[in-house]
Formats: C-alpha cells, sequence, structure tokens
C-alpha cells in the first residue's frame, strides 16, 4: 500500500508514474493480511523503556510477543542493538509525538481519498481501544499517554467498566480489563483491499503497473540514479526513482553505498470467518491488546487478529506455534468464538527502522527517495507518508512539517 500509495499521489501531482512488481498484482506480501487498524491515535514505537524487562522475561519463549533468533548478521544484532537505544527515556515520547502527527495527517488523507474515489473495504469508524488486562499495564499505558499528547489527536484514559461499555464482547472475556486508552477517530479495514482499489484508481489515472518484472539492480552515475537494471538485463530510465520495496528496500539500496537501518520484523495473523451465529460475539471496535502485543479488527463477517515481532531475517514461513499463540488469545477474550474451528493463517515481513519513524524523502543521489520503514504501522502511515513524498519529489513545500 505504500507503493501504490506512492505512485497514486505522485500521478496526482502530474508525473507520468512506471510502477515494477515482482509479484502477480499488488498487496501481496506486507499489506496482505495485516490486522487492519488505522491508528493515529496509537501510532507508538515498539521501543519503549518498558519493554526493556519484559525482553528478558520472553528470552527462549517461542510464543513470545517479541521473539529475537540469533543469526550470523550483523544488519540483525545492529538493528538490535539500536533497537535498545531506541527504548532509552525521553527516545519513545520524542518518536511518538512524531508519529502521532504524521499519523494524524495521513489519516485526513485517508478520508479525503476515500472520499474522492469512493472506496470500499471493509472499514469501519467505531475508533481503537487499546486495552490492558493488568493493573501495571494500564498505569504505564495512561503514563505515555500523558507524555506524548499531540494536538488534533483524542486519546481518552477509560476505566475498566467504560472499556466494557465501549466494546460488549469483552464483557464475557476470561482475562478480566484493566483499562483502555480510547480513541474515537481511529478506523480499521482491510489493508489488501484498499491496496487494489486504489491500484485501479491509478491505473485509470494513467499509472502503468508492470507485474512480474523485478529489479535487480540501480545504476548510478555521477550524482544520480542513470537507470535500473531489471532481472532479464534489460535498462529502463527515468527522471526520478522512488524505492519502496518494504523489507527489501535496503538490499536495493547498499551496493550504492546508501545504507538505511530497516529489518524485517516478522509478524503473524490469523482470520475468523464469522457465521450467523458467531457475529455478535466478536467485537466491531478495533482492538489491541497490550499484554500480547496484538491487534483485533473486524472486517466485514471476518475477524481478524494479528501482531506478535519476530526477528528472523527474510523468512516468510509460518510458524504454527506463534499463530496458535494468537488464536488462543482471541479465544480467551471471546470465548464465543470458540467453536470456530476454521482459522486462515499468515505470516509477512514488515519493514521496521528501529525507532519505528518511517524513512521519506531524497538520499545522498538527487534523483532517488525513499519511502520505506513504515514497520508495524504501514497503512496507519501509508496515504501521509504518500502525500508527503509527492510533494518532495515535485520540489513543492510539504503539508506535513517533515522537522
Amino acid at each position: 500500500m505504500v507503493g501504490v500509495g506512492s505512485a497514486w499521489y505522485l500521478a496526482a501531482a502530474g508525473h507520468e508514474v512506471t510502477v515494477i512488481e515482482r509479484r502477480a498484482d499488488v498487496g501481496l506480501e506486507t499489506s496482505f493480511a495485516n490486522g487492519g487498524q488505522i491508528s493515529a491515535g496509537h501510532a507508538a514505537p515498539w521501543a519503549k523503556p518498558s519493554l526493556v524487562p519484559r525482553l528478558f522475561r520472553w528470552l527462549g519463549r517461542e510464543d513470545a510477543p517479541l521473539l529475537f533468533r540469533p543469526r550470523a548478521s550483523w544488519p540483525q544484532w545492529s538493528w538490535g542493538l539500536r533497537f535498545l537505544y531506541e527504548c532509552r527515556p525521553g527516545r519513545f515520547e520524542h518518536h511518538s509525538r512524531v508519529l502521532a502527527r504524521l499519523a494524524a495527517h495521513s489519516r485526513e488523507r485517508l478520508r479525503a481519498l476515500r472520499a474522492e474515489l469512493g472506496l470500499r473495504y471493509d472499514q469501519l469508524e467505531r475508533g481503537i481501544l487499546h486495552f490492558a488486562t493488568s493493573a501495571r499495564d494500564f498505569e504505564a499505558m495512561a503514563r505515555e499517554v500523558e507524555a506524548t499528547r499531540v494536538p488534533g489527536v483524542r486519546r481518552e484514559i477509560k476505566s475498566a467498566s467504560e472499556c466494557l461499555r465501549l466494546e460488549p464482547a469483552l464483557e464475557h472475556s476470561t482475562v478480566p480489563v484493566a483499562g483502555g486508552v480510547y480513541d474515537p477517530d481511529d478506523e480499521s479495514g482491510d489493508a489488501f483491499r484498499f491496496t487494489r482499489e486504489l491500484a485501479r484508481a491509478a491505473a485509470s489515472r494513467g499509472v502503468v503497473f508492470r507485474f512480474g518484472e523485478s529489479v535487480d539492480a540501480l545504476e548510478a552515475g555521477g550524482d544520480a540514479v542513470a537507470a535500473i537494471r531489471l532481472k532479464d538485463g534489460r535498462r529502463e530510465s527515468a527522471d526520478a526513482y522512488v524505492v519502496s520495496l518494504g523489507s527489501y528496500s535496503p538490499l536495493l539500496l547498499a551496493p550504492l553505498g546508501i545504507r538505511i537501518a530497516v529489518y524485517p520484523l516478522k509478524g503473524y495473523s490469523v482470520t475468523l470467518p464469522l457465521g450467523p451465529a458467531e457475529q455478535p460475539a466478536a467485537p466491531t471496535v478495533s482492538l489491541t491488546d497490550e499484554a500480547c502485543k496484538i491487534v483485533i479488527s473486524r472486517l466485514g463477517n471476518r475477524l481478524r487478529a494479528a501482531g506478535t515481532a519476530e526477528l528472523a531475517g527474510y523468512d516468510t514461513t509460518v510458524n504454527p506455534v506463534r499463530c496458535a499463540a494468537i488464536a488462543r488469545r482471541i479465544r480467551e477474550l471471546f470465548p464465543a468464538l470458540g467453536a470456530v474451528t476454521t482459522v486462515e493463517t499468515w505470516s509477512g515481513l514488515r519493514p521496521a527502522t528501529p525507532s519505528n519513524v518511517p524513512l521519506i524523502g531524497r538520499t545522498r543521489l538527487r534523483n532517488l527517495y525513499l519511502n520505506t520503514g513504515h514497520g508495524t504501522l504501514g497503512w496507519t502511515l501509508a496515504c501521509g507518508s504518500a502525500s508527503v513524498l509527492a510533494d518532495l519529489v515535485a520540489g513543492r513545500r510539504a503539508q506535513f512539517d517533515l522537522a
């Protein structure tokens, strides 16, 4: 969705745009089955001081929310050390404010786009409730809200009873809700459907999508990119180039001497089909479970739960243990869904920076731009990032304050 969004906004600004995509269609990797949240009110990085003691408790647990699989890989270890650096006091608050501002801008752009194009993607505008199941987690969340308030973002601290009134489906949870934080302006929806709908709109505006083609290298000449070389040996030239390859972006940039701190953060999702009997028992407010680091979204007659993070390189294999842990948590929170036995599982690689702040803008090569590194917030930040990128490529002042 980040790449398709970039293509749309560049075309809307008057550029002739070609998208080179190795898969047979758009949205078949990280945007395919993610958690579905547009979470401006909860756009916080994973790296924060309160996470550090948990990391040690999670060591060796196959079902841990954050799992580090050590490899003989300097990018992995370097990313991990920088992640710990970003957990220092003050860093979390700074990055949270940056992300909240960009997320609020992105939410505005998404709404404008939806109204302009009539996009439909199982969207729900019922807010997002980030809830805790322990008093300690709830107190930490309330402190973080006070420390990271941003104009235009409504974060409301809710008691346990208020959380249950917001989402009655939690009343039957086998783990008690201690309290939460609610943003009534946040949304949810199917990222894959959105990406395909926007791609169709972009194609009707003249964007050329070339599927089944892979870029082998960027060829630089002087202070600029001269051409791209495809896997079949062909070369293509353009006035400007945008690298929006998710977790694979650093692999294409490294031969040019451009190093970016983006590493694949593997996530999982499970999707439960909801029949007429299960639909009343499933939530309609999008939820974030602080204890297990999973998000839950209602997508029409489906319930999607996604989350966890695994540093394991570029392995996209679905780990049944981790998916089973997500499914088990759903049944703890919503026991009436225990009869649902059909579960679709998926894994994807989130392109994460240690701070979770994405990389948007021009590189040291004057015609080479980046829009990558959105981590767990790709759906939340996609439209805002793409509109900012289009402003930068066009040489206009960005609508969003990049400072």
